[in-house]
This record gives structure tokens, sequence and C-alpha cells, in this order.
């Protein structure tokens, strides 16, 4: 019975530290905490490279294709097609660029982190919604009332759920 446990214990830890070299990589090239894009591979793969999601998503960070090709032109990246980011340098580098540019987006905030995460996982036009609700205009500015505000409980988990995660990676990265 301890063998098994420790068994699981050593698996469960190789699989979450085997790509911290294209998370450091990925999250120093577009200034994010690397315990955050950690946070984010757990939460939409659990560290699964070859993840492919309903709607088109693929990889470690689940990248759209859309998402993807916006990364591969600001490289200008020829011959790129969205298969390539289920190598996971090439994905943490694809998704690190994109949380980097949604996290931008909501700088007028209290919490831009909850803001971008709610972009990542439901999409703008969600956010902004949930940011114009006319129950919460608070929601705009205060993240407390924009998860509130929030009409999808899973994006409110998903929110939450990574920035839990990112304290328990953030002491790696140190």
């Amino acid at each position: 019975m301890a063998a098994a446990a420790a068994m699981a214990y050593w698996w469960r830890f190789r699989s979450e530290n085997r790509y911290d070299t294209e998370i450091r990589a990925g999250a120093a090239k577009y200034g994010l905490p690397p315990a955050l894009v950690k946070a984010v591979i757990w939460k939409e793969s659990r560290f699964n490279a070859d993840a492919r999601g309903k709607a088109g998503e693929i990889g470690l960070m689940q990248i759209t294709e859309d998402a993807a090709q916006e990364w591969a032109d600001s490289l200008r990246l020829t011959h790129y097609v969205h298969e390539h980011t289920l190598d996971p340098a090439t994905n943490v580098f694809a998704g690190s660029h994109y949380l980097s540019k949604v996290l931008r987006r909501y700088g007028a905030t209290d919490n831009p982190l909850a803001y971008a995460l709610a972009d990542y996982n439901a999409g703008r036009g969600n956010v902004l919604r949930w940011m114009n609700s006319t129950n919460a205009p608070a929601a705009r500015t205060n993240s407390r009332v924009f998860l509130s505000a929030m009409t999808f409980p899973g994006t409110r988990q998903y929110v939450l759920g990574i920035l839990e995660r990112r304290n328990h990676y953030e002491g790696q990265f140190r």
C-alpha cells in the first residue's frame, strides 16, 4: 500500500514538473509569473501535451487556432499550422503570448488577472457583458463584483481554481 502511494506521488510530481523549463521560458518571454502559466496548464490540460478540447483547442494550454495564429503572426512565422502547438514549448509560448495580451486588456481593474482568466476561458464578449452588467456597475473595475456578476459558474470556478493553484506553485519558481 505504501509503495503504491509513493508511486502515485512520484508520478504526480513528475507529471506536474516535466514542463517547468518550457514554462519558465514562456513566462519570461511574455512577462508572466511562471506559477500562473503552470496553474493555467494544470487547469486546462492537467499537463497532457496531447489534450484536445471540444472547440478545437489543443495542447497544454488548450490554445485555439486563432490565438495560436496570432502568436505565429506576431513572430512572422511562415508555414505555421495549428498542430505545431502540440509541441509543449510552442504551446507554452503561444499560450503565454495570448494570456499576456488578455492581461493587458484589464489594467484599469483592481485585479486584472481575474478578468484575464475569465477572458481566456469564456471569451472577451462574455467578460465585457459581465463588466457592463446593469445589476453590478462596479464589475467594470472591482473583481469581486465582477466574479459575482458572472453568469457562467464554471468560469467563476475556473478563475478561482487557477488563482488558488498559482499560489500552490509559487514556491517552485523562486
